[in-house]
């Protein structure tokens, strides 16, 4: 019987072990790492955004730029988990969304002293794809408008002479040019 409850025990506190919830990376955006800063400097973190720009390669480690919306962070990351990375956002692309995490650095003395995310995983969650700019109705009517606008003005200007100088003034103009070529000479 003694056997038997100390089995049990044994049991019990091998699954109670296994069961306990691992602490998981508290997910934050990046304009809170900027605003706390000091709180959050050297803790694990997970951070998610659109990967912007493009990989700076340095060796075997590459800088990804990420924005949230709330503001954006240089990431540390190893050239391979750069390569998950496979669209950046810039005005034609809307970059990959990524999730990442990783030790947040408040001035980071590796890098500069600035601030900076080192990552250990990165996952890609959503990939990018190309942004369609479409020009609105209402603005494609404004550029007609002001266009005709335009047109009419320079035709009337046109027609109406005021391009031309009077001969005392074309006089002058022509006296002015002879003394400089003479000066030139």
């Amino acid at each position: 019987m003694q056997k038997l409850a100390k089995a049990i025990i044994i049991l019990l506190v091998i699954l109670s072990t296994n069961t306990l919830p691992a602490k998981a990376a508290t997910t934050v955006s990046v304009n809170d790492l900027i605003e706390h800063a000091k709180e959050l400097d050297g803790q694990k973190l997970t951070i998610q955004g659109e990967a912007i720009g493009e990989a700076l390669e340095r060796g075997e480690y590459s800088w990804i730029n990420i924005n949230d919306g709330t503001n954006a962070i240089g990431v540390w990351v190893s050239r391979s988990d750069a390569e998950k990375v496979t669209s950046y956002g810039n005005y034609k692309n809307s970059g990959d969304i990524i999730q990442t995490t990783g030790m947040f650095h408040r001035a980071c003395k590796e890098h500069g002293g600035e601030a900076d995310f080192h990552a250990d995983t990165i996952t890609v969650i959503k990939r990018g794809h190309p942004v369609k700019e479409e020009l609105p109705i209402s603005k494609r009517i404004g550029i007609g408008v002001l266009t005709c606008v335009t047109a009419v003005i320079v035709l009337l200007y046109i027609i109406s002479g005021q391009n031309k100088m009077d001969k005392p003034t074309r006089r002058k103009v022509e006296d002015k040019q002879r003394k400089l070529e003479k000066s030139m000479k």
